[in-house]
């Protein structure tokens, strides 16, 4: 991983994050549906079933953000890196050789300040 490209572990580190994400939702389908089974009443049951159903669906809906904003990064990652590696860099030359330049005039000036 030390040689890979940073938008390869953008969408690695996503992947992780997404089965993690999906891994509690899971449980915590499972522990509703299970609440729902021991349950009382019906209306109860009913309560604990569709809270289930709607941490799945919340679930996968921020799975899927999460996965789409991961994927924008790491290709805009990869747009700039291929932008910086196909723009030339222009090199400056010639001012080293207007310092000691200035340094003689001041020279010069301190030589007349004297000499008044």
């Amino acid at each position: 991983m030390a040689d890979a490209d940073l938008d390869v572990v953008i969408r690695q580190l996503a992947r992780q994050l997404h089965t993690g994400l999906m891994t509690r939702a899971k449980e915590r389908r499972d522990r509703f549906n299970g609440l729902a089974a021991k349950a009382k009443g019906k209306e109860t049951g009913d309560r604990f079933k569709m809270m289930a159903k709607a941490t799945m669906e919340q679930a996968t809906a921020a799975a899927k953000r999460l996965q789409m904003s991961a994927d924008n990064v790491a290709d805009s990652y990869a747009r700039a890196m291929r932008l910086a590696a196909s723009t030339p860099v222009a090199v400056k030359v010639g001012k080293k050789e207007e310092k000691p330049a200035k340094k003689a005039v001041k020279v010069k000036k301190a030589k007349a300040r004297k000499a008044k």
